[in-house]
């Protein structure tokens, strides 16, 4: 068989007779292990189907029509986990544009701690306990900062240096530049690190009915840096790259960490400090309440504009406030209502947002799922569904989403595929078969 390079492409042909079997074997270097006969190949092939099918067997998946997009969306997030270590990356790629042609092109390569709460409650929601202990583990054995707070990302083996570089000699996908190696965003100050951390010691606490030994140091550490820095300003959860400002989505993830602190201290039998963080608890939800609300009612961006940002959607997601608060539902219906593209989320509005950089961007995958499950909080089912129908729908071939969609086109937008995205789509999944199980038992 005789290959041929065409460009960027590589072509071959090769004419079969009955009773021939032939296979084709990619590799990226000459020292690779491949097959070396068909028998080898199939044989590779049945390992791979059983090891997978046996995997997926493990989890529980509802009996729903949603089941194939939770069970994609399962084997996606196992795909993105790196067995060595029990970390998950955010992407396997990196530098594909958020916007054709433009500079919004990152490295998703690796461990976000702000993507652990979301994994935690998609594994133990599947009762995937066994990779739900190897993450913890994970996030335990990392080096923490001076401080003894976790950095926002570490490398899949567990390091913490992810200086960025430019790739100069290369092209970039579709003309896109820069291509990027590393993330420079791992020196960034973003406060909501501590509660999504925390929260994710505490899902997994409730699930193993047991809070490790090893674990309470970390717990207090990321409770007192919380408690220590909520008054700050920070980038935000969107890692803006322009000037730190009071976000509300990070005032509310540190009020988060104290939240799910107390009740790991109450867990652990410890009164004192449980009623301490406690109070600070009440300061920081406070403080939102009053600075961070427009005139109308709705949680804003930051301190300093009436801007909307989707990650207020996150009040509703971990019980800020109750479904029923005017506020909570004046919010998730402005977002609905106002931030979205044909139905689809915008993380925010580009020319109202000072996030450092220049062009367009999509609508984000994970906001758009966010506002499924955020819609059935508030009592919005119905709503939710037809939105739900619609992501489902706007799924790649083979089930997969990236970061973002580009309404006007169909075209999936980003790193891809995105776990962060498919972490979503479980926990909205996971929302509207609750709701719907319930509906029908008050019905």
């Amino acid at each position: 068989m005789l290959v041929g390079i065409e460009g960027g492409r590589a072509r071959a042909r090769h004419v079969l007779h009955a009773g021939e079997t032939a296979y084709c074997a990619l590799a990226w270097s000459e020292d690779a292990r491949v097959p070396t006969t068909a028998e080898e190949v199939a044989a590779q092939l049945e390992a791979t189907t059983s090891f997978w099918r046996d995997w997926l067997g493990r989890a529980v998946i509802p009996d729903h029509e949603l089941a194939p997009m939770i069970q994609r969306s399962a084997l996606t997030i196992k795909g993105l986990t790196y067995m060595p270590t029990g970390a998950a990356v955010a992407a396997l790629t990196t530098s594909l544009p958020e916007t054709p042609g433009g500079e919004r092109n990152w490295d998703y390569r690796y461990a976000w701690i702000r993507d652990s709460t979301f994994l935690l409650q998609a594994l133990h929601y599947l009762l995937l306990d066994w990779e739900a202990d190897e993450f913890m583990q994970f996030l335990a054995d990392v080096d923490r900062n001076e401080d003894g707070g976790l950095q926002i990302m570490y490398g899949i083996d567990g390091r913490r240096d992810l200086t960025e570089s430019v790739r100069e000699d290369l092209s970039g996908y579709g003309g896109s530049h820069p291509v990027r190696v590393g993330n420079a965003a791992f020196e960034q100050r973003q406060n909501d690190v501590f509660g999504a951390a925390l929260d994710s010691f505490l899902l997994h606490s409730r699930h193993s009915q047991r809070l490790p030994r090893r674990l309470w140091p970390l717990v207090q550490a990321q409770v007192e840096c919380a408690k220590n820095v909520w008054r700050q300003p920070d980038q935000g959860i969107w890692e803006a790259r322009g000037k730190p400002r009071h976000y509300v989505s990070s005032k509310l993830m540190c009020w988060l960490a104290l939240d799910r602190g107390v009740q790991l201290a109450n867990i652990r039998g410890d009164a004192e400090l449980a009623t301490s963080w406690a109070q600070t608890a009440s300061e920081i939800k406070a403080d939102i309440l009053e600075h961070g609300v427009d005139k109308r009612g709705v949680l804003r961006q930051h301190y300093e504009t009436d801007a909307l940002d989707a990650s207020a959607l996150l009040a509703a997601m971990f019980g800020f406030l109750r479904g029923d608060h005017p506020r909570l539902r004046a919010t998730v219906l402005a977002v609905a209502e106002e931030l979205t593209e044909n139905g689809f989320v915008l993380r925010y509005c580009i020319d109202e947002t000072d996030d450092g950089l220049s062009g367009k961007e999509g609508t984000f995958i994970i906001c758009s799922f966010w506002l499924v499950s955020a819609l059935v909080i508030i009592g919005e089912p119905e709503r939710a569904r037809v939105l739900m129908e619609r992501l489902v729908k706007a799924a790649s071939p083979l089930g997969l989403y990236a970061e973002e969609f580009d309404v006007g086109t169909g075209r999936h937008l980003g790193n891809f595929p995105q776990a962060f995205s498919h972490l979503a789509l479980v926990e909205a999944a996971a929302r509207l078969v609750v709701a719907e199980g319930l509906a029908e038992v008050a019905g």
